[in-house]
């Protein structure tokens, strides 16, 4: 990213943003620096995105991470590399002489497609909690991405949004992983089949953490989604609710099978699958009894997300304020909820329940097919392939965004 950031200030003489877009349009068409410097800033933003092939940190860095950081990387710094991929082509690349704007539409929609469809598979066959929460923010920065890539105001208030109520469940959800760990020393969904029964408060949060990732309306989420699935509109609104609806069915699968004990027991994995047992607590010991406090920290968290969906004038105030942000205008956007949205939300909700009940009654149907083990190979831990990922990732972003400076 500094060596984009480098590349920019040799061409404009510039470091504040506004100041750089308005040089570059100054210098006309876009040549090789320009998409040097453009692919060389976003991939820095998109591996804190954690967008594919990107992504190969966060599960890993989640799987050792204590609760709060998770908390932290999947509620707030992966949000914040979708924003910074907004706010820089928005305010640095959106003029003539930055990309042209079919290109980087081009680009950031294959991506965010491609991350959405990596993350909502990979969620899926975990059994390592937060590995699974992990590759469901993976997912859903696959839909920010593809929202952020249609260019669009609407996609822009709908993404801001979705972020918000996301950032509220996600970070609950791993909250309550954590008291799972600290109870039971185990993130394992295998191991602790059945084994929370008595943790009531705890089950209910999970699970409505998962119904508000499935975007079950009035959840902020379900507002984001609503609105930034009217503005792609099309076959995208299928990856929409098909990888929040897998995601989910993911979630509600390990409530339904460690909290409540349904389905059969799960029968142990191949050597490729990264179980969470033997996990050592992080608090002094394991807790015999759960304070308040713990419990009360999803439930805040929670409480925030269905307020984000719920609160007169909050999406409007949003939306005002991510016009404001932009370079464009104020454009007058209006968020709120509408039919199809909400029809929306819960026919992704009722897949997800639906995905989950199948998994847990029936767990042959939905394992793993030998087909997806190549795909789980990828999670490789070493570096080296990881450093091969992020050159191949860099290219491919490039090759996306060339035409446009050829043609000009």
């Amino acid at each position: 990213m500094l060596m984009g950031i480098g590349l920019l200030y040799a061409r404009t003489g510039e470091l504040g943003m506004t100041r750089i877009g308005q040089e570059l349009d100054v210098h006309g068409p876009p040549d090789a620096l320009v998409l040097a410097g453009f692919v060389l800033v976003l991939t820095g933003l998109l591996v804190k995105g954690a967008a594919v092939p990107f992504h190969f940190w966060l599960p890993d860095a989640h799987a050792v991470a204590p609760t709060p950081v998770c908390m932290l990387l999947s509620g707030v710094m992966v949000e914040l590399g979708a924003f910074g991929v907004w706010r820089v082509h928005d305010t640095v690349f959106s003029g003539p002489g930055g990309l042209p704007a079919a290109d980087v539409e081009r680009a950031l929609v294959a991506l965010g497609v491609l991350t959405a469809v990596v993350g909502a598979v990979m969620c899926w066959y975990q059994r390592h909690v937060k590995r699974l929460l992990a590759y469901s923010t993976v997912a859903h920065m696959g839909l920010f991405l593809t929202g952020i890539g249609t260019l669009t105001p609407e996609a822009d208030d709908g993404v801001a949004l979705y972020i918000l109520g996301h950032a509220g469940v996600k970070a609950a959800l791993f909250a309550c992983t954590g008291i799972l760990l600290d109870r039971y020393g185990s993130v394992d969904e295998h191991a602790l089949y059945g084994r929370a029964r008595r943790l009531r408060g705890v089950a209910v949060l999970f699970a409505l953490g998962g119904l508000g990732l499935a975007g079950l309306p009035p959840f902020g989420t379900a507002l984001g989604k609503s609105v930034t699935e009217e503005a792609v509109g099309g076959p995208l609104t299928v990856l929409y609710v098909l990888a929040s609806a897998v995601t989910a069915g993911a979630v509600l699968r390990v409530a339904a099978r460690v909290f409540l004990g349904l389905g059969p027991r799960p029968e142990e994995g191949d050597a490729y699958e990264t179980t969470g047992s033997g996990e050592e607590p992080e608090t002094r010991q394991r807790l015999s009894r759960i304070p308040d406090t713990m419990t009360a920290v999803p439930a805040v968290l929670l409480a925030g997300s269905l307020a984000v969906g719920v609160v007169p004038g909050f999406g409007g105030a949003v939306g005002h304020a991510v016009q404001e942000a932009g370079t464009g205008g104020l454009v007058h956007v209006s968020v709120h909820w509408t039919p199809p949205g909400v029809l929306l939300g819960l026919a992704s909700t009722a897949l997800a329940l639906a995905l989950a009940a199948v998994a847990v009654t029936r767990p042959r149907l939905l394992a793993a097919p030998d087909r997806a083990l190549p795909l789980r190979r990828l999670q490789s831990g070493h570096v080296g392939d990881y450093v091969a990922w992020l050159l191949v990732g860099t290219t491919l972003l490039g090759a996306l965004a060339l035409p446009g400076v050829l043609g000009s």
